[in-house]
């Protein structure tokens, strides 16, 4: 009988909860989908409670919105190079969850792809929400606050981490880029074991390549001080491959000389990622250092 009235009493204060939640006119917030990339992606959807879909074809130029609940929390990602018969079974190339369908049934993104993480509060205070590149990069993402009050800040990655991608982190295919974790699967890189708290895993080369690039995202599980975002009655609007003006630097320089200084920039970084974890050339790393400074100098002066 005292199992039977704590549950009444259980049910009953859920009830008291919600209908408050209604009374004092909390909304939850609006997750709006754009799509800008020039192909159609699939968005995944895990979270709790249900949004009403774990999965949507979104095609090029493309919007969708769908209303969250107070209290939900969960994470999208966008899925590529689908491949879906009219019965609606199939594969994606990159952040494909395993379900076998459009719709991902409460599974998560294989890795590598992008993350929107969000948890919006259920009495209206503070969601927080990042965009994380732990478990890898499959597309530009950004998410936007609309509408919300605090500091409310965009945040994302619009830049092509595919191109600057170190090869040893290139997915099968070359249409993502790996985490050093899943890559290498070494506790230091997946903050596991020894490594499994703030205090022991630091950055590592890999992840500064990521930030360095995309200072807003996650780069690494700890990555929280500088990747975390709150805002207060929000909706939000996530945006694959966002348009983005080009800098003075590339504008003045030119597109081709550009190109030239990334790719310097990835040579450059995935020598120095290879020379941190032993995967270095043969020759000595002071011989090698000076080899190299003319690709350093042009990355830090152009």
């Amino acid at each position: 009988m005292a199992l039977l009235s704590d549950h009444q009493h259980s049910s009953e204060m859920a009830f008291v909860f919600v209908l408050l939640l209604v009374l004092e006119g909390v909304s939850g917030a609006t997750f709006t989908f754009v799509n800008k990339c020039d192909y159609t992606v699939w968005p995944g959807v895990l979270g709790k409670p249900d949004l009403g879909t774990t999965g949507f074809e979104l095609s090029k130029g493309s919007s969708r919105s769908f209303q969250a609940p107070p209290g939900w929390s969960g994470r999208f990602w966008a899925r590529t190079n689908c491949k879906f018969d009219d019965s609606g079974h199939g594969t994606c190339a990159t952040g494909d969850c395993g379900s076998g369908g459009v719709a991902c049934n409460g599974a998560s993104a294989s890795p590598p792809a992008t993350l929107a993480e969000f948890t919006i509060d259920p009495a209206g205070s503070k969601d927080f929400y990042d965009v994380s590149l732990v478990d890898g990069y499959n597309l530009p993402m950004m998410v936007e606050a609309n509408g919300g009050s605090g500091s409310c800040a965009t945040t994302g990655c619009a830049a092509d981490l595919i191109r600057r991608c170190p090869s040893e982190l290139k997915a099968d295919g070359g249409d993502a880029c790996k985490s050093a974790c899943d890559a290498f699967g070494k506790p230091e890189y997946c903050c596991n074991g020894d490594f499994g708290s703030p205090s022991t895993c630091r950055p590592s080369m890999y992840s500064e390549i990521f930030k360095s690039v995309c200072p807003k995202a996650y780069s690494y599980a700890y990555d929280d001080k500088t990747s975390t975002f709150t805002c207060a009655g929000a909706d939000y609007t996530i945006t694959f491959c966002p348009s983005s003006s080009p800098s003075l630097k590339s504008a003045s320089i030119g597109v081709d000389a550009q190109q030239s200084v990334e790719q310097a920039a990835v040579a450059t970084s995935s020598w120095i990622a290879n020379l941190a974890t032993s995967h270095s050339t043969s020759l000595h790393p002071s011989i090698s250092l000076l080899l190299l400074l003319p690709l350093i100098l042009i990355v830090s002066f152009s």
